[in-house]
């Protein structure tokens, strides 16, 4: 590359990266505490939300303590208040509906929202913005700024306008310094900068490896007859077989809507298996097709879930900043809520970050923020839950769930009978040689229930600006053919749900092709690549999904 101007740099007391809900409340939090502060949010989306998604079931405590007055805002977010919770086991024809008795209180979703955590980031934005916080969208964070000693000082914003052959165009724009004497981490889960800081500063040498599932979801628009507005209904078992942990959520909120998805846990071994294939054939189950019969889909979009929980949380802090919300993996996996923690863990950070500020220090740790987390809402939340990730994957989805529920009982007693359980190993180290395995024979979508990844891709708005880098870095490309391909059969053309990699041609004429263009950052290779291979950057600001409601 030639070599590039200088960048220009501006000087800030905080810098967040991630305009989430983590990013969002410790911003929220330094202004309410102390006003005078500057404080900028960088956010890679288009907008803020564009790039969110979840679920979502939204647990309101970490809402509650942010934004007290938040229920009585004629713009509130959330609305439609959990009145119906439902679980199911399925098997291939029938739904076994399992008593709500027999789950730990933890697991109730009354008093939880049901609604589009995105648009409860941008009334977070909102909220910041009228603090006084600064929000940049379409603005990635691509690169670590240190100081003299090693230390965090900032982020640097990726340039604009770098053509494929990694040469300035005409379009050229350098990225911004934006430098702080804290800087927190709330990329969501397996961000490209944490993922550096955690590997540099080994803040995660004595943890368990972290732990992720893919999460894929759809909203539709179904006939009033068949909308129960306020109703959560969960299901495990079909069509997953009992190795392979995962199961569905749809849930009834607004004017007609349903957010329906699934979730795989991609400690999976069969590399034949297609979590976006799966969940089209959860659609089809008995007990669900019939409310997508006539529907509407309107978005569709996937992500990657942090599921390591207690154990694998690394080290929060480090020489000029934390990590907080899903960067850190704050998700309770078995209530499939991480919002409330994401908020509490921003607003702790926060708070250790004014109490440095005010004594006059900069660029070191927060001590007090990692001291403080395992005795915070967010630790009491994830300790009593901590075997639950574990003992699924170890004794598969029937065994694995009845322990867990088990464990989770004496933990709300104050003991548990298994301790503290470990997960062993990453998720890339999970697949078996497709040798070893059964290939999966998927039905052909009939486009009116079931899609085709492309058109779920087009509901996404992704988009991305055709000639630059490409942002998903293969290390070895003779890897990937020796092993990837001959050894596994290929999943990257199954895991990912977005049709970005695919093998084509024969014999010497077998090439890797990446469609970098439909990527909608759901960073499943980065994670569950058998040879750790694939690495996910981000590309040009503002490039991806553009979510309007997710």
């Amino acid at each position: 590359m030639s070599e590039l101007p200088p960048r220009e740099s501006m000087e800030f007391d905080v810098v967040i990266v991630g305009a989430g809900p983590a990013g969002l409340a410790a911003a929220i939090r330094l202004k309410q505490l102390s006003p005078d502060l500057s404080v900028v949010v960088v956010e890679k989306g288009s907008e803020v939300g564009a790039h969110i998604l979840s679920g979502a079931v939204i647990d309101p405590s970490g809402l509650d303590r942010l934004l007290p007055g938040w229920r009585e805002d004629a713009d509130r977010p959330l609305k439609t208040e959990v009145t119906d919770d439902r679980f199911y086991w399925l098997t291939q024809g029938s739904a076994i509906k399992v008593p709500l008795f027999l789950a730990p209180p933890l697991m109730s979703n009354h008093g939880c929202f049901i609604g589009s955590l995105g648009l409860v980031t941008k009334y977070l934005a909102a909220k910041a913005e009228a603090l006084g916080v600064e929000i940049y969208p379409g603005f990635a964070a691509a690169e670590l700024i240190f100081g003299e000693n090693g230390e965090v000082r900032g982020i640097a914003t990726g340039d604009m306008g770098i053509g494929k052959d990694g040469e300035p165009t005409e379009s050229f724009t350098r990225g911004m310094e934006l430098l702080g004497k804290y800087t927190l981490f709330a990329e969501g889960a397996r961000g490209s900068l944490s993922k550096i800081l955690i590997a540099k500063f080994g803040l995660a040498n004595d943890r368990e490896p972290p732990k992720f599932g893919i999460g894929l979801k759809e909203i539709w628009q179904v006939d009033p007859k068949k909308h129960k507005p306020g109703l959560v209904q969960h299901s495990f078992g079909w069509p997953l077989d009992n190795k392979t942990g995962g199961g569905s959520f749809l849930y009834h909120y607004d004017e007609n809507l349903i957010s329906v998805g699934f979730v795989v846990h991609l400690n999976y071994e069969n590399p034949y298996l297609s979590p976006f294939e799966e969940f089209q054939r959860f659609k089809t189950h008995p007990s669900v097709r019939d409310i997508f019969e006539g529907a509407k889909r309107l978005a569709y979009g996937s992500r990657a879930i942090t599921e390591g929980g207690y154990q694998s949380v690394p080290k929060l802090v480090f020489p000029g900043g934390a990590l907080v919300g899903c960067a850190a993996g704050f998700v309770n996996v078995p209530r499939i809520k991480g919002t409330h923690n994401a908020i509490s863990s921003g607003m702790l950070a926060a708070e250790h970050a004014v109490e440095a500020l005010k004594a006059g220090r900069a660029n070191d740790e927060l001590a007090g923020y990692e001291a403080a987390w395992r005795g915070s809402p967010v630790g009491k939340d994830l300790w009593p839950v901590r075997n639950v990730k574990p003992l699924w994957s170890k004794f598969g989805t029937i065994v694995g769930i009845a322990l867990g529920g088990l464990d989770m009982w004496t933990n709300t007693l104050g003991f548990s009978l298994f301790g503290t359980q470990k997960h062993g190993k990453p998720d890339s180290d999970c697949l078996k040689p497709a040798r070893d395995c059964t290939p999966i024979a998927y039905p052909k979508p009939d486009g009116k229930i079931t899609f085709d990844r492309l058109s779920s891709v087009f509901l996404s708005n992704t988009n991305h600006e055709e000639n630059q880098p490409p942002h998903l870095k293969v290390a070895d490309m003779a890897l990937q053919k020796s092993s990837e391909h001959d050894v596994y059969a290929g999943p990257s053309t199954r895991y990912c749900p977005a049709g970005v990699y695919e093998w084509v041609g024969e014999g010497a004429d077998l090439r890797f092709v990446i469609n970098a263009q439909n990527c909608v950052h759901c960073k499943t290779c980065d994670i569950k690549d058998p040879n750790r291979n694939i690495t996910w950057v981000p590309p040009e600001g503002a490039g991806g999904p553009n979510y309007p409601n997710m």
